[in-house]
């Protein structure tokens, strides 16, 4: 029950952060759910391979290289589904900053 409350919500507020911030678009509230799904597969396979490769360049950057990584993987649901779009990098590594935040107080409250 936790999980496909969790899944909703981090869902729902996906689609009002597509919806205020600069060039993040997504075409309803099913893109948002499919969305979120795809982000937590490539978070779940892809994201560990991504931080093993740029380990070296992390230290260099004293972690800052894990914002880069996550705004690849937002990218990479872009490419994957056709109900969003993200209008370049930058709009990618701030979506996936305020996802990143936003998400983590829904664990703090869901928890």
């Amino acid at each position: 029950m936790g999980f496909i409350l969790k899944l909703l919500l981090t869902a729902i507020l996906t689609y009002v952060l597509a919806k205020f911030l600069p060039g993040a678009h997504i075409g309803g509230f099913t893109d948002a759910i499919l969305l979120v799904v795809v982000l937590a597969v490539l978070n779940a396979v892809l994201k560990p391979i991504l931080k093993i490769l740029g380990f070296p360049i992390t230290v260099l950057t004293l972690g800052l290289f894990l914002l880069v990584i996550n705004a690849v993987i937002v990218l990479l649901a872009d490419y994957f589904l056709a109900g969003f779009k993200v209008d370049g990098f930058f709009a990618a590594l701030l979506f996936s900053i305020v996802l990143s935040v936003v998400t983590s107080v829904v664990d703090m409250v869901i928890d």
